[in-house]
């Protein structure tokens, strides 16, 4: 359900107070609007280009260059992700405490392209792999060496902390763009997630074309040196439209608000519940309604006889606010469904790494043209680029019309889309590999590397519903002062599905004796991996049920709601006179 109340903010605004960049109240006639948002997504597509173009073909490296084991490579890559991804939360807290998201993107996009730089030099140097070995079936390749390997993970992890801090404040800083209180930008909001992903798909595409190419053919060192131009042009262009943006001040650390409202529940666990929820501190001047849900963290607001004083009252660590309470409240609802969201990037890791190694054991020639392995992820960005633009124009607009809701697909349905078709994607990658390993183990025969397209495409449709859906998710749920953390949250899924893959092919390594994962994949069972995903897919996809039956939507503000759905009739329907007005939003309206 989402519960739509008149309950409103003091200033009016749900985005809360903006400035310029000089900290006076914003002109919205010259700043913000897509051409701020449009300026910033700069910095996610150059991120893109740098993340993808390095996973997507950093296994390759590192088992044809480095000679290092298959299941080792694919650990170095999804810990590299998994880290990216983790530290994003650490750059939510820094924009929400103290940077504001405009200095965090400026600042960890400068020590993004300083990584790149060092993944440059260590790519490019002779020193820095072992000597050239073509019998690396046969095991007589020597490994890098860890000094040889020194220089690369501190340029991976320089590049996973700066793309990690930008990630975890770009799209809040867009949507900071848009006055959800205004019916024509949140008209505008609603299709900024899409458009956002759209656009950083645009970058991944390029990536795993052009600079896969450019990494196999011409050289590593050129490949990533392109990476880490694009993340200086980026910063440029940031810092170049300052004056277009519209700032949020930072609120403080969301961190310190949630420790103190949880030690607060603890101390006051005995007291009992005051007999009307008026009687909870700063009750009506509340900016956040109160809600009846997770109740036991209510007694953090009770003022009893010693806090019933002003002096008292005002201070944090003796009690909460009711706001403050609610806000923490949002913060834990959203866990239950993230636990779920985790599966879905363990199944899209296998993208990166071992669909990847399928390709190096296919037949890749296309005439006289070697397509490089790296290469083949193409058509996972194809997927997902043509079903993001296919769920625009075609699948919101006949859903809105069937279920009458404004966003026609929730954001939790998005995301079962998602789910679902991940254990698709694994099915068509088992049955994929069991072919091509019996016809190269049996016939001596390596089927075309094409036959990888079903499971690239597949997950990458899901991955078109699935990222948009939890990113919306978890930037509109959130309280309003903790969007930068509450995007780190969400990109934590993603850090802890790496991770998960990492701690499964190390269990699956160890209790099937390296009988399932090998370097080469026709010794291995590889299928029976992907097998194991799609049965772990499927028992997530139940849990993920249950989750999100229970949870109850943010409250919303139901004049702006209101607003905001006559313009999107009017934009969905433009045969209607423009004098006609939707009819009266009912108190709740159901998702």
């Amino acid at each position: 359900m989402v519960l739509v109340d008149n309950h409103k903010e003091k200033d009016g605004s749900a985005n809360g107070t903006l400035v310029d960049f000089r900290g006076n109240p914003v002109d919205k006639s010259r700043t913000g609007g897509w051409l701020g948002a449009g300026l910033i997504l700069g910095s996610e597509l150059s991120e893109r280009i740098c993340v993808m173009g390095l996973s997507m073909n950093l296994v390759t490296y590192l088992v044809g260059d480095l000679h290092l084991p298959s299941s080792d490579s694919a650990n170095i890559v999804t810990n590299f992700m998994g880290t990216l991804n983790l530290l994003a939360l650490l750059g939510g807290f820094l924009a929400d405490a103290k940077l504001g998201r405009y200095g965090t993107i400026a600042i960890f996009g400068s020590i993004a392209a300083v990584g790149v730089t060092l993944l440059t030099l260590a790519t490019s140097i002779p020193s820095m792999k072992p000597p050239v070995c073509d019998s690396r079936s046969k095991g007589h390749c020597i490994e890098a060496s860890g000094q040889q390997l020194a220089l690369l993970f501190a340029a991976l992890y320089t590049i996973a902390l700066g793309c990690g801090g930008i990630k975890s404040s770009v799209s809040g800083f867009g949507s900071d763009q848009f006055d959800s209180s205004n019916p024509k930008e949140n008209k505008a909001m609603i299709y900024f997630f899409n458009r956002f992903y759209f656009c950083i798909s645009l970058g991944s595409l390029f990536a795993v074309t052009v600079l896969v190419y450019i990494q196999d053919n011409v050289g590593r060192g050129w490949g990533y040196g392109i990476s880490a131009g694009t993340m200086v042009i980026a910063v440029a262009v940031l810092l170049g439209g300052t004056s277009l943006y519209r700032f949020k001040k930072p609120e403080g650390s969301p961190l310190t608000i949630i420790w103190r409202v949880l030690i607060l529940a603890w101390r006051k666990r005995k007291l009992s519940y005051p007999s009307d929820p008026g009687f909870l501190n700063e009750y009506h001047n509340a900016k956040v309604p109160h809600t009846k849900m997770l109740r036991c963290f209510d007694k953090a607001a009770i003022l009893d006889e010693y806090t019933a004083a002003n002096e008292n009252r005002n201070n944090p660590w003796i009690v909460s606010t009711v706001t403050q309470v609610e806000e923490v409240k949002m913060v834990l609802k959203l866990i239950p469904i993230w636990s779920t969201c985790i599966l879905f990037w363990t199944v899209y890791s296998q993208m990166n790494t071992f669909s990847i190694e399928q390709a190096t054991f296919m037949n890749r020639e296309v005439g006289k043209f070697g397509i490089p392995a790296g290469s083949f992820s193409v058509f996972l960005f194809i997927s997902i680029l043509l079903f993001t633009s296919i769920n625009e124009r075609v699948t919101v607009p006949i859903a809105r019309k069937i279920t009458g809701n404004r966003q026609g697909l929730t954001s939790l349905q998005r995301v079962g889309i998602g789910l679902i078709l991940s254990v698709a994607g694994m099915v068509a990658a088992a049955v994929v590999e069991k072919q091509r390993r019996e016809n190269a183990v049996k016939h001596s025969y390596s089927i075309r590397a094409f036959w990888l397209i079903p499971q690239f495409f597949i997950v990458g449709a899901g991955e078109a519903f699935a990222y948009v859906g939890q990113l919306e998710f978890f930037i509109r749920e959130a309280p309003e002062g903790m969007k930068s953390m509450s995007t780190g949250l969400f990109l934590t899924t993603l850090s802890m599905g790496f991770f998960i893959s990492s701690l499964l092919v190390s269990l699956v390594h160890k209790v099937t004796n390296a009988s399932w994962l090998k370097s080469n994949l026709n010794s291995g069972r590889l299928d029976y991996f992907y097998w194991m995903l799609a049965v772990l897919g499927v028992i997530n996809y139940l849990v993920f049920l249950v989750f999100s039956m229970r949870h109850q939507y943010k409250v919303q503000n139901l004049s702006s709601l209101e607003d905001s759905e006559e313009e999107l009739k009017n934009w969905t329907d433009t045969t209607v006179d423009n004098t006609k007005k939707n009819p009266d939003v009912a108190e709740k309206e159901e998702v």
